[in-house]
């Protein structure tokens, strides 16, 4: 049998930025209840009072900054450290015969080279390169044959240390995207592992993008 509160949570939880500006305090319940008072409605079938639809938003937000509070931010806080490199180029090809065995070859070349930049990942049908910008000429040497799909440079990447108990706890980067895309930041790639993350952004907005990050700690 639906409820008021079980509808109105449902219709949050659709809404992300919404959900995270209930945890936060920062909406007014009023003003809120009355722009979804129509929806609820339809999904239980019958006229509800906006008072009810408050009551139920109160709930909801008591109970989303509970969690908020004493999980996420509780290993957000312990984020070590934040490690930034600036002046990279993110390569993607498409996946082929050939592709692991010129990445072989390049491996070889920058293994001889200090202070260079250097990561990779492989999806279903594609591989992502991320170096500096120093090593272009060798990608692009070793993979000429290649099918090329995308090539961004004057990039920088961000890397995250996390508390090992980022793994136990759900959110922990919904929470941080979440904040990023707020203020605007584009992710050119997102790379992990188990206990850190690089992000990969605009140098433009590597400012900001770290500042979110750092900001993080203190909340």
């Amino acid at each position: 049998m639906k409820t008021i509160s079980s509808v109105v949570e449902h219709f949050i939880k659709k809404k992300p930025f919404l959900q995270t500006a209930l945890a936060q305090g920062i909406i007014n319940l009023t003003s809120l209840s009355r722009q979804v008072k129509p929806e609820i409605e339809a999904q239980l079938g019958k006229e509800v009072r906006n008072g009810a639809i408050v009551m139920a938003l109160k709930r909801l937000s008591d109970d989303l900054e509970f969690r908020a509070t004493h999980r996420i931010v509780k290993v957000l806080k312990n984020i070590g450290e934040i490690t930034v490199r600036s002046s990279l180029t993110d390569y993607t090809f498409l996946l082929s015969d050939t592709l692991l065995e010129n990445q072989r070859k390049l491996l070889e070349e920058i293994a001889r080279k200090k202070d260079v930049f250097y990561t990779s990942s492989r999806g279903v049908n594609e591989l992502n390169i991320v170096v500096s910008n120093s090593l272009n000429g060798a990608v692009e040497k070793h993979f000429k044959g290649e099918r090329l799909t995308q090539k961004a440079e004057n990039l920088a990447s961000i890397t995250v240390k996390l508390p090992a108990e980022n793994v136990s706890v759900p959110g922990i980067y919904y929470f941080i995207f979440q904040r990023l895309a707020w203020e605007g930041i584009v992710l050119y790639e997102v790379i992990s592992t188990t206990n850190e993350f690089t992000i990969l952004v605009d140098d433009e907005q590597v400012d900001t993008a770290f500042a979110v990050i750092k900001d993080l700690k203190s909340l």
